[in-house]
């Protein structure tokens, strides 16, 4: 069964729709990835399949028992809070010294154990993040833009690491991303909200649906150096 599915999910605040019958379904082993403008809902979309905000109609089905672990687009940091990265990742009721140092590890950030929190950089508070939601041993990782703040190799290194980690523990990933020329690499399945589905399906597929160009315009093929240009996917367009 899915880790979770959204059917005819529909929600609004003060009179205004800002999810209209959606649908969604993860499973173990996949990498899905919601993309759309801002207000197009995904914040929304992700508060519900936490849990955190019971949608107006519709059905929300978890897998039972199923462990969460996610990745906030932000935090806010009080610098006259003083704070190292392992006494952060600590908080979480029964995480050792050991087990925080083992998923620094794995994200490629053992290095910053010992650093304040607030000094680190926008990949290296990424990575961070990353491992903290990897603690809770998760089954589906929900990641909200996870690549805020990182410049754009560094980008292309944090999808592979989420890649790598989807591979090593088949859990599923759903992502929410506004890195459109990236992410199309690193994702099993695309959807499109606007507030409703507008389109979904394989990368491939998605690049090539009229929903799609339409809602992302310029953005859905983007020129590099000036000789030819690409599609999302990667694939070459003649000028």
């Amino acid at each position: 069964m899915p880790l979770v599915q959204l059917d005819g999910v529909t929600h609004a605040f003060n009179g205004k729709t800002v999810l209209d019958k959606v649908a969604l379904r993860v499973r173990a082993g996949e990498i899905v990835t919601l993309i759309g403008p801002n207000g197009a809902g995904k914040s929304t979309l992700v508060r519900v399949v936490l849990g955190l905000l019971k949608p107006a109609q519709g059905q929300v089905q978890r897998k039972p028992r199923l462990r969460i672990g996610y990745m906030p687009q932000k935090l806010y940091l009080d610098a006259n809070l003083p704070l190292s990265v392992l006494d952060f990742l600590r908080l979480l009721p029964g995480i050792t010294r050991d087990k925080a140092q083992t998923a620094l590890d794995e994200v490629g950030a053992v290095s910053v154990s010992n650093n304040p929190l607030h000094q680190l950089s926008g990949g290296e508070l990424q990575r961070v993040l990353l491992a903290r939601a990897l603690l809770r041993e998760p089954q589906l990782l929900v990641l909200d833009e996870p690549v805020q703040g990182v410049d754009v190799n560094g980008q292309a290194e944090l999808y592979r690491l989420i890649s790598r980690l989807r591979d090593r523990y088949q859990c599923g990933v759903l992502m929410v991303s506004h890195d459109l020329h990236l992410v199309m690499h690193s994702t099993d399945w695309v959807v499109c909200l606007n507030r409703h589905v507008c389109c979904t399906g394989h990368p491939a597929q998605i690049t090539l649906e009229p929903a799609y160009a339409e809602l992302f315009g310029e953005l859905a093929v983007y020129t590099h150096h000036h000789n030819h240009r690409h599609a999302i996917s990667g694939q070459v367009r003649n000028v």
